[in-house]
Formats: structure tokens, C-alpha cells, sequence
């Protein structure tokens, strides 16, 4: 590895009224190095690569960039100096072309007259360059999350890029996509670039990981090579405590059955037929793409049934409207907490109180106002979130603290059965073991919990059974020991349908 680091921070600190989100962090980042910055909601990573950005101004401490000493007037600056950032929140005008949004700021004249021609020829270019089936012409508002994402990247190679920061880059990728973007941070890293990569997914290390930096609390607690650490490891110096902790001992005490689903059809789901009960956390894993969100979708309504029966405590509710299920006694908790789960545009507090208000009218219509803020910050202290985040937009929370009230909505409602559909999506260790107690509170009080889940670990702790679903298909059910790492793969490419 060559010895002169594209970026080197010395004590770089960052202090806010009160709060001290940076406290002397040391970091160094080397051509060709993919460089993991690993930490809770809150622990520092944001506030650390918005410096180095140019987002921000540090209030202490050194940037260097190839040795120089650097201070970054605006994001435009650094990405002058060939750093450039993807963000979680694009910065893409959804109404404007492909080619457009990459040449924003940079368009090729003829004249007076910004040259469309050539930004489309060029455009096309530098997609082939870097392998990104693309149409420069689409509307950039049509194009997946991937293909954004794609684009975001391709507007960095208008200098000469030298430092790439990737958000949460994976965070709404398919395991096809992730594939795609992992061999192109390949290629990078093969041309000297140094990129810094920001997740939760400890998975997704070992793949791509040289090193992983840790943050805790706006402080560096290490950095470690790749190759000489593991996720055991990396979770107790993030979070100070081992990773036994985290997940906890749920008692298993299956009772009745409380939803049962019988030969149950949708788009891209062939007939399925399960079983949930009381007291018990069935866990439903597979592969993006394998159906495993839309069976369960469908089954509460919010997407089309095409075939099949469905009960809920013995009461048919195959044709029954979402609302009404929700009445009946299930709850859904969404995975686009932002698009389905949440109003951004609303305090936590407001949120919280949705389903209150939803099933709080008494034969009169009226409500009780005076309850529903009593229930809500009984909520608010029940999933741990802080007095201070409670008043604000939601829009202006943490993914965490998001997660915490998308799960403290479920409790605005006594329901029976609750279908939590990648509940800890984007959601740090810490947070994460907080709403695990929550499962283990709803299963050992006799709720059905169905997590649904693309993180591995996460199902294979929580659960007491498991769906594995590939292609559409229910292709095993395990319990018990059956549940191994190994088996559970082998049933993630199964085109056979379920074994029993």
C-alpha cells in the first residue's frame, strides 16, 4: 500500500451549541483503499465525511489531501479537488433528463446554446465507460433507485476523481445491483481511487472492506484490518457490548393459530399456505426479489389477491379491506418507512398518535385528546425515544429514531399479529437491540410476530420457525436445529417449492 494517504484528519473535531458531534478523530484513507466508517445513528460518520465534502467546516483539527492541508469552502470545492460524495438523499431533479442532471453546471455549448447533442453523446460516453445500462434521454424521476444512484456516481467523473464517499449505498438495492456496485467499486479501487463506505450491513464487509474505522459517540475507537477482525468483534467495539447481547432470548410458547393463509396467490408468489400463532416469532427470509414482502402484502390487503383463503382468528377476511384487517386485529409495518410508514411532513409526536386517534372513537365520534397525548408519550417512552426528538418533523430524525416511531405506531393499536417487514432497515446495533426487546415483549405477552427480513443473522436469532421463499415459491419451513446458515442458502436457489 502506498505510503502517502489520499486523506489524512488530524484531531478533527466539530462542535455544535452543547453537543460535541466530532471529538479528534484521526483518519487516513490510501489510493485504492475501500476504507468502512462503522458506527451507530448519532456516532459521528455523518458529521465526519460532511467535512470532508465540504459540507461543512470543522470547528478543530486538519484535513489533508495528498499531504496538503485543505479547508473545503463548499461541496463544490472539494469536488474540484476530485472528491465527491454520494449521499443517502440524491441530489438529482427528477424532472430533468439523465443526461442533464450529469452535466448540471458543466453543459457543452454550441454558441449561445447549451449543445443537447453532445451532453447525450457524452453522457452515453461515460456510461459505457462505466458499464451502466442507462438511457441518457429517460426522465431521471422514472429510472429505480439503482439507476439514480448510477447516475449520482457518473457525475463525479467530470474531474479527475481521486476520493469517492458512498451513504448507505445499498440501502434500496437488489442483490443484482449490489452485485453491480460492488465490481465497479472494484474497478475503482483497481484505478487508485480511495473510497470511503458508510453501512450498517456488516455483511456486505468482507466483500469489499480493506479496513473499517469505528465510531462511538463522536469518537474513534479503532480502526482494524478487514482480514484480522470479524462482525463479533466489530459490534462490541461499536457498541461496547457483545454480540450475544444484542439479540435476545425470546420464550417460545406457541399457542392457537391466529392467522392462517390457505393456497394464497399474488404477482410474482405462486399458492402458499402458512400457518402463524400465538407466542411465537416466525421468521421469513430469501433473496430480494423473492416475493417473500408480497405474499404477506397480500394477505393484509395492500396488495392484490389473486387466488386463496385467508382467516384471522378463524374470521374469513380474504376479500376484507385493509382497514377493516387492521380493525380485526393485524398490523403491517412497512419497509419504505419514508414513502408508506411515516409522515414526514409531521412531528414524532403526531405520528405516534395516528393509530390512537384511528382506534380511539368512542360511539360518539369524539375523541379524547387528552388520552391520545397521554398514550403517545407512554409509546415514546416504551420504544426509548428521547423527549427531545419527540416534538420534531420526523423528516428531521435519524433513520433510527425514525425506526423507533414507525415501531411505536404498532402500539397505537392492540392488534394480534404483527407482520414486520424489514423492521431494522438502515437502523445502527444500538437501536437495533432496542427493537428486538420490543419482538421479545410482543411474542412473550402472546402476539404472532412475523419478521420478514433480507439480514440473515437478524431472522436466524429471532426466530422460533422459518419460511425460506425463493422464486416466488415457499421452498422449506425450519425450526429448531434445522436452522443453520447452510441449510438456509442451500433453500435461497431451491426452485422446487416448499420441503416439508
Amino acid at each position: 500500500m502506498p505510503s502517502q494517504p489520499l486523506i489524512r484528519t488530524t484531531g478533527l473535531s466539530k462542535q455544535y451549541p452543547g453537543v460535541l458531534a466530532l471529538d479528534s478523530v484521526d483518519f487516513e484513507l490510501m489510493p485504492g483503499e475501500v476504507h468502512v466508517l462503522f458506527g451507530e445513528n448519532g456516532a459521528g460518520k455523518s458529521t465526519l465525511i460532511s467535512m470532508l465534502a465540504g459540507a461543512n467546516s470543522p470547528s478543530g483539527g486538519t484535513i489533508e489531501l495528498n499531504g496538503e492541508k485543505m479547508r473545503f469552502g463548499s461541496v463544490a470545492d472539494a469536488q474540484a479537488k476530485g472528491i465527491y460524495t454520494v449521499f443517502q438523499e440524491f441530489s438529482l431533479i427528477p424532472t430533468l433528463s439523465v443526461a442533464e442532471n450529469i452535466f448540471l453546471g458543466w453543459e457543452p455549448m454550441k454558441g449561445p446554446f447549451v449543445d443537447h447533442r453532445e451532453m447525450r453523446r457524452r453522457a452515453r460516453e461515460m456510461f459505457q465507460e462505466l458499464d451502466f445500462e442507462i438511457d441518457p434521454t429517460e426522465v431521471t424521476g422514472r429510472l429505480s433507485r439503482a439507476q439514480q444512484q448510477m447516475v449520482e456516481i457518473t457525475k463525479a467523473f467530470h474531474g479527475d476523481l481521486s476520493v469517492l464517499i458512498l451513504d448507505e449505498p445499498t440501502a434500496s438495492l437488489t442483490d443484482r445491483e449490489v452485485d453491480h456496485l460492488f465490481d465497479f467499486i472494484e474497478t475503482l479501487k483497481a484505478r487508485g481511487v480511495g473510497i470511503i463506505y458508510i453501512s450498517h450491513r456488516m455483511q456486505e464487509f468482507a466483500r469489499i472492506a480493506d479496513r473499517v474505522t469505528v465510531l462511538r459517540d463522536g469518537a474513534k475507537i479503532g480502526t482494524v484490518a478487514m482480514d484480522e477482525t470479524d462482525d463479533d468483534a466489530l459490534v462490541e467495539m461499536m457498541t461496547g457490548r457483545a454480540i450475544s447481547e444484542i439479540y435476545p432470548q425470546i420464550a417460545h410458547n406457541p399457542g392457537e393459530v391466529l392467522l392462517r393463509a390457505e393456497g394464497v396467490r399474488t404477482n410474482g408468489v405462486q399458492a402458499a399456505d402458512v400457518d402463524i400463532r400465538a407466542g411465537e416469532v416466525l421468521g421469513v427470509a430469501g433473496l430480494v426479489g423473492c416475493g417473500k414482502s408480497r405474499l404477506f402484502r397480500a394477505m393484509m390487503g395492500v396488495a392484490p389477491r389473486l387466488a386463496g383463503r385467508v382467516t384471522l382468528k378463524g374470521q374469513d377476511i380474504t376479500h376484507a379491506p385493509t382497514r377493516q384487517i387492521i380493525h380485526h386485529g393485524m398490523y403491517y409495518l412497512s419497509p419504505d418507512r419514508k414513502g408508506e410508514g411515516l409522515d414526514l411532513a409531521k412531528t414524532a409526536n403526531d405520528n405516534l398518535a395516528v393509530n390512537l386517534v384511528m382506534g380511539g372513537r368512542g360511539g360518539t365520534g369524539l375523541i379524547n385528546w387528552s388520552a391520545v397525548r397521554e398514550a403517545s408519550v407512554q409509546i415514546a417512552d416504551y420504544v426509548e425515544l428521547h423527549e427531545g426528538y419527540r416534538s420534531r418533523l420526523v423528516s428531521q430524525l435519524s433513520g433510527g429514531n425514525q425506526q423507533k416511531v414507525l415501531f411505536g405506531k404498532c402500539f397505537g393499536q392492540d392488534a394480534d399479529v404483527y407482520i414486520l417487514d424489514e423492521p431494522t432497515v438502515g437502523v445502527d446495533m444500538g437501536t437495533r437491540a432496542a427493537l428486538y426487546l420490543l419482538i421479545k415483549e410482543l411474542a412473550e405477552a402472546g402476539k404472532a410476530v412475523v419478521v420478514i427480513s433480507s439480514d440473515l443473522p437478524e431472522v436466524m436469532h429471532l426466530a422460533h420457525r422459518m419460511l425460506v421463499m425463493a422464486h416466488g415459491r415457499l421452498s422449506a419451513e425450519l425450526s429448531g436445529d434445522e436452522m443453520t446458515e447452510d441449510t438456509i442458502l442451500k433453500h435461497f436457489f431451491d426452485e422446487s417449492g416448499a420441503t416439508q
